[in-house]
Formats: structure tokens, C-alpha cells, sequence
């Protein structure tokens, strides 16, 4: 649960980076990274919540 979590803290902040470094340069790269790590992101929140219930079943 430790590391989901520290996986998801840091992929909060390469989201903030990417989306940082659009804002900056005008750069629609960072943007699609941006919207990949938040595809990311949402699947490892998928499966967080989903070890947590199995977590709270057993």
C-alpha cells in the first residue's frame, strides 16, 4: 500500500511538471506525456482502491 501510494505521489507531480513545462513552452509533447501518466494514474488508483476493499473483505 506504501508503494502505490508513493508511486502515485510521484506521478502527481511528473503530471505538475509535464503540465508546467506546456504552460512554458508551448510544447504539445509534454501535454501528451501529461495525458498519459494520467492514464497511468488512474489505473494505479483503480487498483489501490481495489487492493484496499479486498483489503477490508478479508
Amino acid at each position: 500500500m506504501v508503494l502505490l501510494r508513493a508511486i502515485g505521489i510521484v506521478l502527481l507531480v511528473a503530471v505538475a511538471v509535464c503540465a508546467l513545462l506546456f504552460l512554458l513552452s508551448g510544447d504539445r509533447r509534454y501535454l501528451r506525456w501529461a495525458g498519459n501518466l494520467l492514464k497511468i494514474l488512474a489505473v494505479l488508483g483503480l487498483i489501490f482502491f481495489g487492493v484496499l476493499l479486498v483489503d477490508r473483505a478479508l
